[in-house]
């Protein structure tokens, strides 16, 4: 019987502890490939490199690292590496730090499976809470048993899950919506050594809204949070109305 096929990506960066223990969880689930980012790739969203060629270089059997983007690797990892066998499953982190609510549209963990599921491929996101006491192998564990599930039952098309595990031992499992957040400094005005201004983005403790149903709340009640995100961004609810009310905008395209 053929193993099921595994590609591994993640945006902390190939030597990050986090692909490491994940990709040794997943050892005899499948034949695990890793295709990596050389540095971290923070928040680069779904950056692919367009103005540059890509390095890629083999580093081990079955394990190769890019001076690219998450996007690029998963790329790379399917359309080339794995170009002849499509992979039943990727995997991208395990993040360092959570990727819940407006923060998955900013995350190259969460970016680095859609490209997957924009490829065609089923993918999962995993994000480990940092607190005190933290450790990603209950994280790398978790990603295993429901790796299994989805290749068992597998996931509706253009569809990832993003999962979020809290710092402590986890209370239980549960199925959420995304949360809310807002940064108490969206902007930091600095000076640099040579005294000229700098500024950095982000700057300001992120402040989540304690909605109940959200990945916050439930990872900050103790919860791993599982929330399935659709490549389809349409807004169908003001797209029928708009088709409704269309002849009250009288809009023309000449």
């Amino acid at each position: 019987m053929t193993q099921p096929l595994l590609l591994l990506t993640n945006d902390d960066g190939y030597t990050s502890e986090g692909l490491q223990v994940l990709a040794d969880a997943l050892e005899g689930l499948g034949e695990v490939w890793v295709v990596a980012p050389d540095r971290e790739n923070s928040a680069v969203s779904h950056a692919l490199t367009l103005s540059r060629p890509l390095r890629m270089t083999r580093l081990a059997d079955r394990r190769f690292v890019v001076d690219g983007t998450p996007t690029d690797c998963v790329t790379l990892g399917i359309c080339q590496v794995l170009k002849d066998r499509n992979p039943d499953l990727v995997i991208s982190g395990i993040n360092f730090g959570a990727n819940m609510g407006d923060d998955v549209h900013y995350s190259g963990t969460v970016s680095a499976a859609f490209e997957a599921v924009i490829l065609g491929v089923p993918a999962i996101a995993v994000s480990q809470v940092v607190g005190e006491g933290f450790s990603f192998h209950f994280a790398a564990k978790f990603a295993r048993l429901l790796a299994e599930r989805v290749l068992e039952r597998g996931l509706p098309a253009a569809t990832l899950l993003n999962v979020n595990v809290p710092p402590g031992p986890p209370a239980g499992i549960a199925f959420c919506r995304l949360g809310k957040r807002r940064y108490t400094e969206g902007v930091v005005e600095d000076t640099d050594p040579r005294g000229r201004t700098c500024y950095w983005i982000g700057g300001g403790a992120p402040v989540w809204e304690p909605i109940p149903g959200t990945d916050f709340h439930e990872v900050a009640s103790g919860f791993v949070a599982i929330t399935p995100l659709q490549l389809d961004m349409t807004d169908h609810q003001l797209l029928a109305t708009l088709q409704r009310e269309a002849a009250q905008w009288r809009l023309s395209a000449r």
